[in-house]
């Protein structure tokens, strides 16, 4: 397993490599650059939603994530790699998408932002619990590893690098630091339009203090303090907001929980009078429904935000994430 892993790594780098030469030249990245004007490569839905916030009308965002798409998974296209290649600025999560990744390593280094350098990354929460259930459900991955280990491991998904929790953007104070540093690099970009970068930026952080106070006001009193996740997609929003977080899954949102970790969110369900059981738009709410109907609680919509769907397509960061405040507020006797 461990060589056919390695060869895989392999023959990614290769190919990434070879996509690399062959878009750099092609029409279509060509095009995607449009009349000459500034272009940004963001690697998926939060981060792009800053950048286009912050470029306004000067600046071309491409998200490289697809809706509707898990950006966990994300495998660039030829095109995908040229428009990185081509791009003046990219806005990424280092560890967190493994193509994305490799592709900014060989042909974007010094035009990209990581935005992981940029806040205080919380720990994995499979470390922070992993006498709990980590080693259970490396358990299963061993017992399943010929046949699936990428789907039921939380080391299926190569993010594991990232030395910390990705999922930085549930907690709104920080995108702020994002803000500024997109501003800052559009501004020497093109130095024509640095005063509309940073005034966006202002303009953006205001509204994100804004929900931030909101956040902390709808959740000061709830008097449950616990939710039940499908994955651990919320530690931030729970460390900001005095919460505590769940997860049926860890950090992978595709991983099968064992049959003992069920048995401990069953308990957990049971001794804190938990309500409801929350799932996601870009993964099989099945496990979360199931279980919500064995214990005949409610099963409800928290948005981790990794992107939208044909469902979310007229909403955007703001008002998904007031979506996930009212639902939490609903669920906790707020």
């Amino acid at each position: 397993m461990k060589n056919r892993r390695a060869a895989m790594a392999v023959l990614s780098s290769v190919t990434l490599a070879g996509l690399a030469l062959a878009a750099c030249g092609s029409d279509d990245a060509a095009d995607a650059s449009g009349d000459g004007g500034v272009t940004v490569a963001a690697s998926f839905y939060p981060l792009a939603f800053v950048t286009e916030r912050v470029a306004g009308e000067h600046a071309t965002v491409e998200n490289l994530t697809q809706a509707g798409g898990e950006p966990h998974d994300l495998e660039l296209t030829a095109r995908q790699v040229g428009e990185i290649s081509d791009a003046d600025l990219v806005v990424y999560l280092a560890g967190f998408q493994p193509s994305v990744d490799e592709a900014v390593e060989q042909n974007a280094e010094e035009r990209a932002i990581d935005v992981a350098g940029l806040v205080e990354l919380l720990d994995n929460p499979e470390d922070e619990h992993g006498d709990e259930h980590a080693e259970d459900e490396h358990a299963e991955d061993e017992h399943a590893e010929d046949e699936h280990a990428e789907e039921e491991g939380h080391e299926g998904h190569d993010h594991g690098d990232l030395a910390g929790d990705p999922h930085i953007w549930l907690d709104p104070t920080n995108l702020e630091p994002i803000a500024d540093a997109v501003a800052d690099r559009l501004a020497e970009t093109d130095p024509d339009n640095a005063d509309d970068y940073r005034a966006n930026a202002d303009a953006l952080k205001t509204e994100l203090e804004t929900l931030d106070q909101e956040l902390e006001t709808g959740l000061a009193q709830c008097t449950q303090r616990v939710f039940v996740v499908a994955h651990e997609a919320f530690g931030y929003l729970a460390h900001r907001y005095d919460l505590e977080q769940v997860g049926i899954s860890g950090i992978d949102p595709e991983a099968e929980p064992s049959p003992e970790r069920l048995a401990e969110v069953h308990d957990v369900v049971r001794a804190e009078g938990v309500t409801t059981i929350f799932y996601e738009r870009l993964v099989s709410p099945d496990v979360a429904e199931t279980l919500a109907d064995d214990l005949g609680v409610e099963a409800a919509v928290l948005d981790p935000i990794e992107g939208l769907t044909d469902d979310t397509a007229d909403q955007d960061y703001f008002t998904l994430m007031r979506a996930n405040l009212e639902a939490l507020r609903t669920a906790n006797d707020c």
